[in-house]
């Protein structure tokens, strides 16, 4: 049987369907890695909570992995967030590079695009704080740079040996005041603009098609975002996509009254300096549920208004960490382990 020359044509058909199917499902992976809208989730805390026991459950009861209960709702994307060396805090801490890399993989493999979010930090950075990595906390400025190129190289290294490119690179996590205080600080420009830059190039060096964001938080403050990236682009800082964070909640007023403000703040970016916009961070009281699904279908609708196809998408933060474990009031989930239906809004 094996020698006739039936099995040979068995064979060989089977080998050429087998290469049309893995030719089709990469044209498939690209054409949504390129096209489509990304809508997703940042999801840092996940791996604590599976690890304290945490269980995700679906509408119907059943126990089900988080990631898929997300893709379910129409998410796409996985947004995740580096420290450099973070403590075991339940958490503040975990994030590392070894634990990223298990989570892109494991959401890579769900078909999920990534986001990797750098905060150059041990802990937490925002506009509140930008704290060094204590390692790095007596460098000189020169050493600074370096340390900037190593980290992110090396962390976007050990995702592609795991054969994972992320799709967006951010370097810094919500940087109005600048990052790495205080070398990095916005009151010494052309220093953050250098910083920026070596994660920029180093980003580029793993894959030039990786695009680099910066990100702000409020954004439906243009006055801020135009005072940032005037600066920027005196200064020559290199990016491909302005990051911006939308939460009502922070604001002090219901997306009703800033929505429009954030609708213009976005089409102003992607004007004004030719740049893509992605609302890399948003949400919502997690007990407004009502509320919730208006501002996210607001934020999406607004952000794929952007002329030119320049709006790339909108990412919930964190909308999977339940405040019984978390303590955090702007997730997306109900204290039974289920999915909130404010999530509805990332379905087509």
């Amino acid at each position: 049987m094996k020698n006739s020359p039936m099995y040979f044509r068995f064979v060989l058909m089977s080998l050429m369907i087998s290469v049309l199917y893995s030719c089709n499902i990469s044209k498939n992976i690209q054409k949504t890695s390129k096209s489509s809208f990304a809508k997703g989730a940042d999801v840092g805390w996940l791996s604590q909570m599976e690890a304290t026991g945490y269980k995700f459950y679906d509408t119907d009861g059943s126990e089900k992995d988080c990631l898929q209960l997300l893709k379910d709702r129409g998410m796409n994307t996985i947004r995740l967030r580096v420290w450099v060396n973070p403590n075991d805090d339940k958490a503040s801490g975990h994030c590392s590079k070894e634990e990223t890399v298990v989570m892109a993989l494991r959401a890579q493999k769900m078909g999920m695009r990534i986001v990797i979010d750098f905060h150059y930090s041990d802990s937490w950075a925002d506009p509140g704080k930008q704290f060094k990595p204590k390692a790095w906390e007596n460098h000189t400025f020169s050493e600074l740079m370096t340390d900037v190129y190593d980290h992110t190289f090396d962390v976007l290294s050990a995702l592609k040996s795991a054969g994972v490119t992320p799709e967006w690179v951010q370097v810094g996590n919500e940087i109005p005041g600048g990052m790495m205080w205080p070398e990095g600080s916005t009151k010494n420009w052309s220093q953050l603009a250098q910083l920026l830059n070596k994660g920029y190039e180093a980003t580029k060096a793993i894959d030039a098609k990786i695009k680099v964001i910066v990100h702000l938080d409020e954004g439906n403050n243009s006055e801020k975002f135009r005072w940032f990236f005037d600066n920027a682009t005196a200064n020559n800082v290199k990016y491909d996509v302005i990051g911006l964070s939308y939460y009502p909640f922070w604001i002090k007023k219901d997306y009703t009254e800033t929505i429009a403000d954030l609708a213009n703040n976005l089409n102003d970016m992607a004007t004004r300096y030719n740049k893509e916009v992605m609302v890399v961070e948003v949400g919502g009281e997690y007990d407004k549920v009502q509320n919730t699904y208006g501002m996210l279908a607001a934020t999406i609708k607004a952000v794929k208004a952007v002329p030119n196809n320049k709006g790339l998408g909108v990412i919930y933060w964190e909308p999977q960490g339940e405040k019984s474990w978390s303590h955090y009031s702007l997730s997306a989930w109900q204290s039974d382990g289920k999915p909130s239906p404010a999530l509805d809004a990332f379905k087509e």
